[in-house]
């Protein structure tokens, strides 16, 4: 039956795991090793760890994603984000179970006019981008069956995220200055959990008929705004349910204005047409989604 399936969660302590710990778990037992029995920067570790715990499915979770470190640390991040999905990838397609992965728009470089669609040519320029499209290349050559999500500027009521840190600086200073030439889709780490275990759910049961066909999904909240657009919002929506903040003007900048280390996509629209007629799924609008998320920080 689809709903006894053993799920293997890797990375529950993050954004997206930590929602997917409570919305996979209509679909089976929730499988969380502890972090000594799963090191991602220790690929070695993870072959074990699915030999003894032979899950149906494998969603990992986990990632490096300190975007700007992983310059300087290119070999920790393609450990973690390439080698370490290899290897699960590997030990699934001998245990016959389906990966869930996750990756991102920065294995784009930006410069399409128009949203991204699954089947255009990644061409990443970071260090970060180029270690995550390695891990999509290692899982789709280990010919385990999978799927993997691509989203972008993923937010949440906890961990370290765009929104969290607006509203800590909005708390502390008078002025922002916040890029305006960057544009995409902040995405709330509960709608990708519960899209995935919608997806999830589906995919079983093909899985069980042997109808069951890799892909790769653009998984992203409806609409678009920019930083500056995203920092707006998020002040006037927290100051409108009470929040205490003493920004008064957030100044739209550019990109050259606050340089980086790592070379930030201009253009992360990931269109999701594929994923909606795969699914048959409506997805939100990120301002609905920011909304349900500051209610859980300013309840009223």
């Amino acid at each position: 039956m689809v709903n006894s399936s053993r799920i293997l969660l890797i990375g529950s302590n993050g954004q997206v795991g930590w929602e997917l710990a409570r919305t996979l778990m209509p679909l089976g037992p929730v499988l969380i090793p502890e972090r000594d029995q799963c090191d991602l920067a220790r690929p070695d570790t993870l072959t074990a760890l699915v030999n003894s715990l032979r899950p149906d499915v494998i969603v990992n979770a986990a990632a490096y994603t300190a975007v700007d470190k992983a310059e300087d640390e290119t070999d920790l991040a393609m450990t973690v984000n390439a080698r370490a999905p290899g290897a699960l990838a590997a030990a699934a397609h001998r245990h016959s179970a389906l990966l869930v992965h996750y990756s991102t728009d920065y294995v784009f470089d930006g410069t399409k006019v128009g949203a991204y669609s699954e089947t255009d040519m990644p061409n990443p320029r970071s260090a970060y981008g180029r270690s995550k499209l390695a891990g999509e290349e290692a899982i789709r050559a280990a010919g385990a069956d999978h799927l993997i999500f691509r989203t972008s500027w993923v937010f949440a009521a906890r961990g370290k995220n765009f929104l969290r840190t607006i509203l800590r600086l909005a708390g502390e200073r008078e002025e922002l200055r916040i890029v305006a030439d960057q544009f995409g889709a902040p995405t709330w780490a509960r709608l990708i959990a519960e899209v995935t275990a919608l997806a999830l759910g589906q995919e079983l049961a093909r899985k069980k008929n042997g109808g069951l066909e890799s892909a790769t999904f653009n998984l992203t909240a409806a609409g678009e705004t920019s930083w500056h657009g995203f920092a707006s919002a998020i002040i006037a929506a927290a100051r409108a349910r009470g929040a205490k903040l003493s920004c008064r003007t957030v100044v739209p900048i550019t990109t050259a204005e606050y340089p980086l280390p790592a070379a930030r996509p201009a253009n992360s629209r990931l269109a999701g047409a594929r994923l909606t007629e795969r699914y048959a799924l409506a997805l939100p609008k990120w301002e609905d989604c920011m909304q349900l998320c500051l209610a859980e920080l300013f309840p009223t």
